[in-house]
């Protein structure tokens, strides 16, 4: 869709003044970069299954049910850099919350500090499966 747009654009006639084609040629070299990044990412990229040592305490690939102080009830699964998604629930093993759980076993209270202040989380669960509630 986009080689078609420069295509199109590139068809019009004088290049150097065509904003169609100069941004159509723009938006192929953004494309062209990720598609370079992501392939070196897949060359390094492996798939991590649990150890089975780590059953009943926080690891990467964990989903976690967390409670704050008000009760409120979180469910997240510690991921990669590159796969997290707070709308799925899934945070990076890098951030603060993660680094902080991870090592936790159900039942233990884990401080967070944020540029809020420090906020308290309660371990309620802590499974290698998805949760099925």
């Amino acid at each position: 869709m986009v080689t078609q747009a420069v295509s199109d654009a590139a068809a019009l006639g004088d290049r150097s003044e065509n904003a169609e084609y100069i941004y159509g040629k723009k938006r192929l070299r953004e494309i062209d970069r990720r598609v370079r990044f992501l392939s070196k990412r897949m060359e390094v990229l492996r798939v991590v299954e649990p150890d089975p040592r780590q059953q009943g305490k926080a690891y990467f690939g964990a989903w976690l049910e967390l409670e704050s102080e008000q009760g409120e009830v979180q469910h997240y699964q510690l991921v990669g850099p590159d796969e997290f998604n707070i709308g799925q629930g899934k945070i990076s093993i890098d951030s603060p919350l993660a680094r902080a759980m991870v090592g936790k076993e159900v039942d233990d209270e884990v401080v967070v500090t944020t540029p809020a202040g420090d906020k308290i989380w309660y371990v309620n669960r802590i499974s290698y499966q998805p949760f099925d509630d």
